[in-house]
């Protein structure tokens, strides 16, 4: 790829998506928007960023820019967030919001819709507990694509075996020909809207848990604090942030502080809550 294309291509990604792409990942771009280009009717990259250049379409410059974020997502990854969500997590927000009994919860960058799905195969195993409340579960993602699949709830063998229990398999999933789709039960759960990290989050309204697993790491210093930092006014003191294995808060923002003994579980600070 030639240096000013790529220079165009990973500007366009991090203006429209906040992602920093570093010359030496230029091969997934190539990956990514070879298969976009000829779904454009262009002959290859080298067409498609002629158009981008050109022509500065929006329908376009959107498409690309969906192609271009990262969609890898399983079931349960990473065990250990949904391990203290059942029994830390969860069980502290029902005795705290018992007057209320209503819970609101964000997957934010969702992708394909697994982890929204595991935290509410997670909710359905407590239903009991949960008898009488409202609980709100919402999936974003800057992906229309991506979100029409989630919505779907349809799975294939592949994507069934990385991280999902079989007994989770069997529970809430029925076989549809070659695939797997979760049942409506499930399903209807998850409330799946289009957004965009970079973007005002005050339309989403306050939660009280938040997951923002294995994103922030794509994108720069400044652009973390700054989504950080929005995330901090939706939550109130008693809520928690999690956050992807290898991401932290720490050198980034002093809004959230790690909670003793829970890996990757971060809560507000009390006093420069907005």
């Amino acid at each position: 790829m030639k240096p000013d294309d790529f220079q165009l291509l990973s500007g366009l990604l991090k203006e429209r998506s906040g992602l920093v792409l570093t010359a030496d990942k230029a091969y997934l771009l190539e990956s990514r928007l070879l298969p976009l280009a000829r779904k454009q009717g262009l002959a290859g990259l080298d067409e498609l960023v002629f158009a981008i250049r050109t022509k500065r379409e929006e329908k376009l410059i959107t498409v690309v820019a969906e192609a271009m974020t990262t969609n890898e997502s399983l079931f349960f990854r990473d065990s250990s967030p949904f391990d203290q969500l059942r029994k830390a997590i969860l069980p502290g927000l029902l005795k705290a919001r018992v007057g209320t009994k209503r819970l609101r919860i964000w997957s934010a960058a969702c992708s394909t819709g697994q982890e929204p799905y595991s935290i509410a195969m997670c909710l359905k195993e407590e239903a009991a507990q949960l008898a009488g409340w409202r609980v709100d579960l919402v999936g974003t993602d800057l992906s229309a694509e991506v979100l029409d699949k989630a919505k779907a709830g349809l799975y294939s063998q592949f994507e069934v075996q990385r991280g999902l229990p079989i007994q989770m398999l069997a529970k809430y999933f029925g076989k549809a020909n070659d695939m797997w789709q979760l049942k409506p039960e499930i399903r209807g759960m998850v409330q799946f809207r289009q957004h965009n990290l970079l973007q005002d989050f005050s339309a989403l309204g306050g939660f009280d848990l938040i997951f923002c697993r294995n994103v922030l790491i794509y994108f720069d210093q400044p652009t973390k604090a700054a989504i950080l930092e929005r995330m901090a006014r939706l939550l109130p003191v008693d809520g928690f942030l999690v956050l992807g294995g290898a991401e932290t808060v720490l050198g980034i923002t002093t809004k959230f502080a790690t909670v003793p003994n829970m890996r990757g579980i971060y809560a507000v600070v009390p006093d420069i809550k907005q």
